[in-house]
């Protein structure tokens, strides 16, 4: 199998299919206020982070595969692609990670300096799936305990591609409630729009990929009962997108010089956003735009 064959995921063939739902869900909000549309430099931007993912995750997933490689040569068995029921367990095994690392995501204040920029567009629309983080470090750290299980580095980026195909389709307004199981069972428009709510009520909640089922096994589930607002909780007052990717950092590097005090880099670097000295465990929650 070639490099490209390894790498290469399905999310870019489905590309076809993100911009044919975008031109129908700006037809089905034409005539609605602004927050629950589109507006034009706000599309541009997340269309534009969208972009640069794409080759960003490329570099990334090839220097994933050589340590992937390495570790999988070293695991006790190796899975047979061929099975049906090995990308059943794959693909359950990808998702359980991606809601570790997603609530990891928002309680770890240096992983949250990266995929804070998903959260901090005041739209929820199919344009803000799409804008994506240019730091895949984190992430990709959490897939290494599948090639270490004899998953084939390249069934590890096949099924994330399509975990994170099944995600786009989630960012929108325009689909209300669906039938009682599959809001039991999977992750729904309905679930995600409580996932990127600045609202207390909502906060830290509904963190799932394709299933929720893991919210509702781990106590983050939260039903949506009123619309939420979209956003962080201290929005990033900037269209400037390398602002929007970096702004976190930035900050954490300043609250950083600002003590000598081990252990209030410990708390600023690996405690939730918004933690502070003295504080405690009781600082908040996320999505949390610091200054």
């Amino acid at each position: 199998m070639s490099l490209w064959q390894q790498i290469n995921q399905p999310v870019t063939y489905a590309i076809p299919f993100f911009v044919l739902a975008m031109a129908l869900e700006i037809a089905a909000l034409r005539g609605h206020d602004d927050l629950a549309g589109y507006a034009k430099a706000d599309a541009r931007t997340s269309l534009i982070m969208g972009a640069v993912s794409v080759f960003i995750s490329g570099a990334a997933k090839f220097a994933a595969l050589i340590a992937y490689a390495a570790l999988y040569v070293r695991a006790p068995w190796q899975l047979d692609p061929r099975d049906p029921l090995a990308w059943v367990a794959v693909m359950l095994g990808v998702d359980l990670l991606w809601y570790l690392y997603h609530r990891v995501s928002h309680r770890v204040r240096l992983v949250w300096a990266a995929h804070q920029v998903h959260h901090n567009s005041r739209y929820f629309n199919y344009a803000t799936a799409l804008r994506q983080k240019w730091n895949p470090w984190f992430e990709l750290l959490f897939w290494t305990p599948l090639p270490l299980l004899g998953v084939p580095p390249w069934m590890v980026f096949t099924a994330w591609s399509f975990n994170l195909v099944y995600q786009f389709w989630v960012h929108t307004e325009t689909i209300g409630k669906l039938p009682r199981w599959f809001e039991f069972v999977f992750n729904t428009p309905s679930h995600h729009r409580v996932h990127h709510a600045s609202d207390p009520e909502y906060l830290d909640k509904n963190y799932g990929g394709i299933l929720i089922l893991w919210d509702r096994v781990f106590g983050s589930f939260r039903a949506e009962t009123f619309r939420p607002t979209y956003g962080l909780t201290k929005n990033i007052e900037s269209t400037d997108i390398l602002t929007l990717q970096y702004y976190q950092f930035g900050a954490l590097w300043r609250d950083l010089r600002s003590t000598r005090r081990v252990r209030d880099w410990l708390g600023y670097t690996f405690g939730p956003p918004g933690w502070e000295p003295g504080a405690g465990a009781t600082q908040i929650a996320t999505p949390a735009g610091l200054d």
